[in-house]
């Protein structure tokens, strides 16, 4: 076996209940899910089990919750035994898990830092102003040629390059509407997003302004463990390009296929996604086809991911 990275999902993989029977059967991830309240002040736990589903997804419980269910878990496996590896890496808010995991930020900075990144973030436009729209079946320099053509009528562009199959965009309702009419005459297959603010695109540059002096102030360690970026694709281990790619990263495209096929030029050949859902298992899947790729969102997956490592 080569390298392994761990990866950790963000915003979209959340859903009522998740993380629940970690925390009923852990103690190491119920001491994860009681500090994150302790941080916030809130009753973040109840919202993620309970919901209701359109309180959880909103973007300013969306981030915390699914940054403290990613950690919950991780400590669980490193409670079991899960060795080191070799790099990490998380998609858009998943990108926080991974630093608190590289030891780069303590745990109740991190969840804070998600709780002001959403909040700026949902304040940054009126509700139902933007939109995020995945395209399939179309290369990205055609989805970026749809932006292209529908900017005449408004802000549109590509916030995430997930997989050399899909490129979600992002921007201003109408030409997010325009964009995907496009696409659909191009041959691309467009779905939209249930999400409530546009993220990483430059309708979140004044979101990410309000936020950088919350990082300036938020202590932010130089790490071993090199953590792969969104806004570059490649690693990075020391403190001040990590703050600094962490402001750009809201207003800019996650390069997450990029960022796979950088882990897998440094020997990376299995990807380990920990977190709800395995969305990001699937696009290493898209991305990198002779990769093992495993995720743990559940109980019984701990055990088969600890024993493959060791």
């Amino acid at each position: 076996m080569g390298k392994v990275a761990y990866i950790f999902p963000g915003q979209g993989s959340q859903y009522v209940g998740m993380g629940y029977d970690f925390y009923r059967e852990f103690s190491e991830a119920a001491d994860v899910f009681h500090s994150a309240e302790v941080a916030l002040r809130s009753n973040l736990t109840d919202i993620i089990f309970k919901g209701p589903e359109d309180e959880l997804n909103r973007t300013i419980n969306t981030q915390p919750a699914v940054l403290t269910v990613s950690l919950a878990i991780y400590a669980v496996l490193k409670a079991q035994g899960l060795p080191q590896p070799d790099l990490v890496a998380g998609h858009s808010l998943g990108e926080y898990t991974a630093l608190t995991v590289a030891k780069g930020v303590e745990l109740f900075e991190a969840v804070r830092l998600a709780y002001l990144r959403g909040k700026y973030m949902q304040e940054a436009l009126p509700e139902g102003a933007g939109a995020m729209v995945a395209v399939l079946k179309l290369s990205p320099e055609k989805v970026e040629e749809a932006c292209r053509l529908a900017s005449d009528v408004g802000v549109v562009e590509p916030a995430n390059y997930n997989s050399p199959e899909q490129v979600v965009i992002s921007g201003e309702r109408q030409a997010v509407e325009k964009a995907s009419q496009i696409v659909k005459e191009m041959g691309g297959k467009v779905i939209p997003l249930k999400v409530s603010v546009p993220s990483h695109c430059s309708l979140m540059k004044p979101a990410a302004d309000a936020f950088r002096l919350k990082l300036a102030q938020t202590p932010i360690k130089n790490i071993d463990l090199p953590l792969v970026q969104n806004y570059t694709a490649k690693a990075h281990t020391m403190a001040h390009e990590i703050r600094e790619n962490l402001y750009r990263q809201i207003f800019s495209p996650v390069r997450w296929y990029q960022s796979l096929q950088y882990m897998a030029e440094q020997g990376v050949d299995t990807f380990v996604e920990i977190g709800p859902k395995n969305v990001l298992s699937k696009l290493v899947v898209q991305t990198l086809p002779h990769a093992r790729v495993m995720n743990v969102e559940k109980v019984e997956d701990v055990e088969k991911v600890i024993k493959t490592l060791r």
